[in-house]
């Protein structure tokens, strides 16, 4: 497994270097921020292309994709890890040559502590993303803490975010259309186009249908933690 963490460190750092040159060497008339942004994103095409194969290639060699293993799972992880972390200094480069470009001159002089903060700032989200997959999601990948709080935890947050983002939310639209024209909740349906209603509703079946999934996911480790106990208990 150290071998995949090697080879992530080696592939996405050589990657975006090898990029850069190749870019600058051959489109002369791009600034700085075109190459960097340009082969940021190059970079983080292939790793998508190679998470999206990687899970193709689970998906189709388990039984049960949802309680089977695989060997690929965990290398990928660990081949992933070099990348979350070098992709944050790409979209930092990234965002300094962008500023520096449209003539943020006193403030991009150079790299400080100022750059990193605006940086940070302007991209929170993602830094966000990029660290919590880094030190929450890829130890309970790695170490099997699907048992622990934590886990638990972040299963009932995913269930309560996904219920509200994605379903909730389309009878808050009917809601506040409703508002706007006067109109009760019960009857915004019958004052909207055809195609609207529908449209929503290919939206919305989707959405329903992921989170019965998650719901059955949810209380299949919940029966499997019941019994995780129980048996312990049998054991003379």
């Amino acid at each position: 497994m150290l071998s995949a963490l090697v080879c992530g460190a080696l592939v996405f750092p050589g990657l975006f270097c090898s990029s850069r040159k190749v870019l600058k060497s051959t489109f002369t008339q791009w600034s700085d921020a075109d190459v960097v942004c340009v082969s940021e994103r190059l970079v983080s095409a292939i790793h998508a292309s190679l998470a999206t194969a990687a899970g193709v290639t689970v998906m189709t060699s388990c039984r049960d994709v949802m309680a089977d293993s695989h060997w690929l799972v965990n290398a990928f992880v660990l081949f992933g890890v070099p990348y979350m972390v070098f992709d944050i200094y790409a979209m930092y480069l990234s965002h300094y040559h962008t500023q520096k470009l449209k003539g943020h001159s006193s403030s991009y002089s150079g790299h400080s502590l100022q750059t990193v903060k605006a940086f940070l700032i302007k991209d929170s989200m993602l830094v966000l993303h990029h660290m919590a997959l880094l030190l929450i999601f890829m130890p309970i990948t790695l170490l099997g803490l699907d048992n622990t709080r934590l886990h638990r935890i972040n299963g009932i947050i995913v269930l309560l975010s996904f219920f509200t983002c994605r379903i909730l939310l389309f009878p808050f639209m009917y809601w506040m259309y409703g508002r706007q024209f006067g109109i009760p909740l019960h009857r915004v349906v019958f004052h909207l186009p055809l195609q609207c209603n529908v449209g929503n509703l290919v939206l919305l079946a989707p959405q329903i249908y992921w989170f019965i999934l998650l719901l059955r996911k949810a209380n299949r480790l919940y029966l499997r933690q019941r019994k995780g106990p129980a048996r312990r208990l049998k054991t003379p």
